[in-house]
Formats: structure tokens, sequence, C-alpha cells
């Protein structure tokens, strides 16, 4: 919309350059040969690269040889002239970890040059549908009490039953009473682990050094499920520490890296521990008028052959699992307990790479003296 004070033939006037720079969307321009021709204000903050540097580059200097964006090259070059994907993952040493929506599209003017327009989604857009399900694992809570209550009690009653009736039977007949009590313990067992949902005392937090309970679930995953994993550590020795429950948060990263070493080959696998502090990540909790900082993030990569898309929406989600022996409860109990910690769990992936990021708040309160030193190994592996 044009305003009073500025006419028409003003507008005519403008520099193509100028409004390409008053937008938020990084623009490049590609040439045949890969070349970059063109880079707008946002690109060069996107990428950390002065007008001067890119000018002087190339795409594939820019990103790496693996990264999708190559594949929308190849697509518009082969025939399309417009194409557009959502929810691309960049991923380079200059812009970190990024979740974007990528569009190329071919100039007509110039045969053989493309645009590239990268909108890179907020961290709120990100996890948003994550915090679903928080909701879900609320909602079995009071399932869980319930059947703390109305199904532990009568299957006590048929272990007992199953127990005297062994007494007078047939060594046949004994199979079938074992069956039962075997049974009613499982169930049990099952129902124990659904009670841990149910808990709504408030958790006892403080300060704490997360690179101690990553390094702790490093060295119990070394000597047990985890003793054939190759483990690489990129820890910020700067961050400062985490608000939380060491207990529980142990218990979240114990289980997030069980997983990823179940996940990996049996040759050449990989898990990735990693923390940094991000700068501005603030964002809306459901219900509440109050935005709050997650600066602290702890991602937990593995090279395994990825979680199929047809999962992605429901993970989190109570009995929902990939293992074929899996109860379905261990991703949701992990976001759960951290969301009782004031964080939030999200997770990107494709084959050959798996991450799960957790963001965490950080401690008002400084570490006790015992706890200042170690972020311990975080250069083993390296």
């Amino acid at each position: 919309m044009f305003s009073k004070s500025t006419s028409r033939e003003d507008c005519k006037n403008f520099e193509p350059g100028a409004i390409l720079n008053a937008l938020n969307s990084a623009v490049l321009v590609v040439a045949d040969d890969n070349a970059l021709m063109y880079a707008n204000s946002a690109a060069e903050q996107l990428f950390a690269r002065s007008s001067s540097s890119l000018a002087k580059a190339s795409i594939t200097d820019l990103l790496p040889t693996d990264s999708p964006v190559f594949e929308l090259i190849s697509q518009v070059r082969g025939g399309m002239s417009v194409i557009t994907e959502h929810g691309l993952v960049l991923d380079t040493p200059k812009t970190g970890q990024r979740l974007v929506n990528v569009q190329a599209a071919l100039m007509v003017e110039v045969p053989g040059n493309l645009v590239l327009s990268f909108q890179e989604r907020s961290i709120a857009d990100q996890i948003d549908h994550r915090l679903t399900h928080r909701d879900a694992t609320r909602s079995i809570a009071a399932m869980s009490a319930m059947m703390a209550h109305e199904v532990k009690n009568p299957l006590s009653g048929i272990r007992g039953a199953a127990q005297l009736l062994e007494m007078g039977v047939t060594e046949a007949d004994k199979e079938l009473t074992r069956l039962i009590q075997d049974e009613s313990d499982r169930i049990k067992d099952l129902v124990e682990r659904m009670e841990i949902f149910s808990e709504s005392a408030p958790i006892k937090t403080g300060p704490v050094n997360i690179h101690q309970v990553l390094d702790r679930v490093r060295r119990i995953a070394e000597n047990g499920f985890g003793k054939d994993v190759q483990f690489i550590a990129e820890y910020d020795p700067s961050l400062p520490p985490v608000s939380g429950n060491r207990d529980q948060l142990i218990q979240v990263f114990l289980n997030l890296i069980k997983n990823a070493c179940e996940a990996v080959p049996k040759d050449g696998g990989e898990v990735h521990m990693k923390t940094a502090y991000q700068h501005g990540v603030r964002f809306a909790m459901p219900g509440s008028q109050s935005r709050v900082h997650l600066p602290l993030a702890v991602t937990i990569m593995d090279n395994g052959p990825g979680i199929s898309a047809d999962m992605h929406d429901h993970l989190f989600d109570p009995f929902v699992t990939t293992k074929p022996k899996g109860s379905g409860l261990g991703l949701a109990l992990v976001s759960k307990i951290v969301g009782d910690n004031g964080g939030v769990i999200d997770f990107q992936s494709r084959p050959g790479r798996t991450e799960f990021r957790i963001l965490l708040p950080m401690s008002k309160e400084a570490l006790p003296p015992e706890d200042m030193d170690g972020s311990l190994d975080s250069t083993f592996d390296e």
C-alpha cells in the first residue's frame, strides 16, 4: 500500500536491492556454475558472512554437500520452475542448526540463474506442536491413579488365588496357574510404571551442572549398553548451571542415550552430546501470558536409520514405540520430566541423523563448590 507522502513515481525509483534488503527472508541468486551473484542483508546475517565475502563464494561454500537444498536446486534445474520445501534442516558451522522453509525458483529473465529464498521458522513454531505432548501425559495421569487403585488391588487377589490353586492341581495344570501369576506380575509392573505419570507433587529443583549429568550417563553407557558406541562431546565450557532436578535429568538423558545407542549401527555407531547457549530463545507457554526464557540447549544426536515420518507427530505419546518389545512409555516419561523441570523437548530425524534437543531454564543460583569443576571430560573423542 502506498503512503500519502510517497508518490507512485517515487516508488518506481526504488532500487530492487533496497526492497530485497527489507525482507526477513534470506535471498541468494545462484548462477549456473553455482557462483553467488547476489545476497541480501538477511542472507548475510543467516550465513554470518559479509556481502564482499559472499560475492567471492559459491553455494557449495555455504552448504555441506549432503544438504537437501542441493536436491531442490537439482530439481529446479531439471525442469521444475519453482519448488518449495517446508521444515528443512539447515546445519552449517556458520548458521548452526536452523529449521527453514526453502523456495528455489528459476530466473526466467536470466537463463541458468536461480533464486533461493530461506525463511527461518521460529523456535516457537518448531516446538509449539511438541508442547501438546504434555497434554497427552496429563491425560493419562488420572487414568494412572485410577488404575493403581482399581487394577492393582484385584490383581493381587487374582495372583493369590492362582498360588492357592497351584497347591492342589496336577503338574500339567500348574503351567496354567504359573501363567496367571506371570501375567499378573507383568500387568502390575506396567501399572507401576504408569504411576509415575500421576505424581503431582512439586519437584525439588536447584542449580545443576549439566556436563556432570551427561558425563555420568556417558560412563554408565560405556560400561553397559553403549560399550561398542563412540561417544563424541561438544560442550560449551562457559554454560551457566541449569535449573532442574539432577536425578530426574540423569533419568532423561539415560533414556535418550540408551535409545540412541540402540538405534546406531553395530559398526561405526556414534552418539554426539552437545551443549550450547542460545540467546533470545523465549516463547509463550500454553495457558500463560508470560514468555519463558529457555537459553540452555542440550542435543543428543545419533547416526542411526532415523525415525519414520509417520511416527513424528506421535513419538512422545504414551504407548507409541518403534521397538518390537517396547512399552511406549519411555519418551512419554521423558517429555513429562522435561516439562516438570520447566523445559521443552523437540526432535528432528532423517536417515543417518536423529537429534533430540532439550531446552532448559538457567538457574539463578550458583553451583555448590563440589559441582564447580568438571564439565569434566568435555574433550574426549573429539
